[in-house]
């Protein structure tokens, strides 16, 4: 199911399928990619998909979707768009690339097309948080515009750089 199309990327629900399911244990079987997470998932990538299709099924306007580029090569991670786990209704945008897939602009145009989404929806301001030295995730942040809250544990059990973006009608992002 596609949820958005950006000029160069479509965004879909990841699939049981075992394309999908070879993917995603690849990707996140990486160590240069799980090491930005804190450890590669406790569970299987069929369950990941569970989760994350149930993410999708208590707010559409949340999700964990595939970023399928438009020319036909594999997916080229993640992009997701949650609550944050603090129960008070933060939003958090986040991208996990396959090292395949790095340095083309996808995780800034997937970020940008599901943040776009929420502001039409509804939503006032989006987060992110990238653990120290994730130089690239960090890029990511200033080139959608996001403004450093510094260093916070607010949301996980570990210090992480923060970030906020403001819908554009709701004011500055200071």
């Amino acid at each position: 199911m596609e949820l958005l199309r950006t000029e160069r990327l479509r965004l879909r629900a990841w699939t049981a399928e075992p394309g999908d399911l070879d993917r995603l244990t690849d990707l996140y079987g990486r160590d240069e990619v799980t090491r930005w997470l804190g450890g590669p998932p406790t569970v299987p990538a069929a369950e990941l998909v569970q989760r994350w299709a149930r993410v999708h099924a208590l707010d559409p306007l949340h999700g964990c979707w595939a970023i399928d580029p438009l020319d036909g090569s594999a997916p080229a991670g993640t992009v997701l768009f949650k609550p944050l786990p603090n129960g008070v209704g933060e939003v958090e945008v986040g991208w996990h690339l396959h090292p395949d897939s790095w340095g083309r602009g996808y995780a800034t145009e997937a970020a940008r097309a599901v943040v776009d989404r929420g502001f039409d929806g509804g939503l006032p301001e989006v987060y992110a948080v990238v653990r120290p030295g994730n130089e690239a995730s960090l890029a990511v942040c200033r080139r959608l515009g996001m403004i450093s809250l510094g260093r916070l544990r607010r949301w996980y059990d570990v210090e992480l750089e923060a970030f906020r973006l403001t819908a554009p009608e709701c004011g500055t992002s200071d």
